[in-house]
């Protein structure tokens, strides 16, 4: 039987990783290191920078691992990211739109932190969206996944900021995908359930708790989706991957 993963389709691409220090970008930058792609991956802080790439460290010296400290709810600060991208990988092949905040009722925080969490959450999707088809659009083909949540469909009490902004991309993109798959650009969602990421307020107990009862995923079973989704051929197109814990409730 011929292998599910094609790593050779990831070898050499020039992928651009937000939200590329914890979680589950971390976990695909380090995938995807090991496939040889050349990566950027961005992150608020440089210490979170520094730490991830000595975690992706490879004996390949042809491949680039770079990260570039930015606030993807500033304009500025994601030009600044495809200045580099531009500059130091000569395009873009994939862009995984990950960077994204957790946050709780309408109730809570005030207009500022709800502004915050919209710009960081669905506008650095649009904007990222935008320059990656930038570069995609004139080679004709590329990918663009997005890093969604399954509350956009449970729409679980409590959760009204964060459920909008992922109902939001949700939407965006189903969109996306009819405007650009004609013109050779693929679009993926990835709709993950609970994740042991920074966005759960949980203990390290309490999480490991639910990871041991199968309540909870960990990054790593997300980001072998994505090596999965990558892996396919041209003529192949993944619009939606919805990935629970086997016995989360939802």
């Amino acid at each position: 039987m011929d292998n599910l993963f094609n790593l050779e389709r990831i070898a050499g691409k020039r992928i651009l990783i937000t939200g590329g220090t914890t979680g589950i970008g971390r976990a695909v930058a380090i995938r995807l290191a090991a496939c040889k792609a050349n990566i950027v991956i961005v992150g608020r802080h440089q210490a979170t920078i520094e730490e991830t790439l000595e975690a992706v460290k490879h004996d390949d010296s042809e491949t680039k691992v770079l990260g570039v400290a930015a606030d993807m709810s500033l304009q500025e600060d994601i030009e600044k990211v495809f200045s580099v991208v531009r500059d130091e990988l000569g395009g873009l092949d994939i862009l995984i739109n990950n960077a994204a905040l957790g946050f709780g009722a309408i109730t809570k925080g005030e207009y500022k932190d709800w502004e915050y969490v919209v710009k960081i959450n669905v506008m650095g999707y649009l904007a990222c969206s935008h320059y990656a088809l930038t570069e995609m659009l004139p080679q004709g083909k590329g990918h663009i996944i997005h890093i969604g949540s399954m509350s956009a469909d449970t729409r679980e009490d409590g959760g009204s900021v964060y459920v909008a902004t992922k109902s939001a991309i949700q939407g965006f993109s189903e969109s996306l995908r009819k405007e650009v798959n004609p013109k050779g650009i693929n679009v993926t969602l990835i709709t993950p359930g609970a994740v042991d990421t920074d966005m759960q307020e949980l203990s390290e107990e309490d999480k490991h708790q639910r990871i041991e009862a199968m309540e909870m995923l960990v990054s790593d079973d997300i980001a072998q989706s994505i090596i999965y989704v990558l892996s396919q051929s041209e003529r192949t197109s993944i619009v939606e991957l919805k990935i629970k814990p086997l016995k989360q409730h939802i």
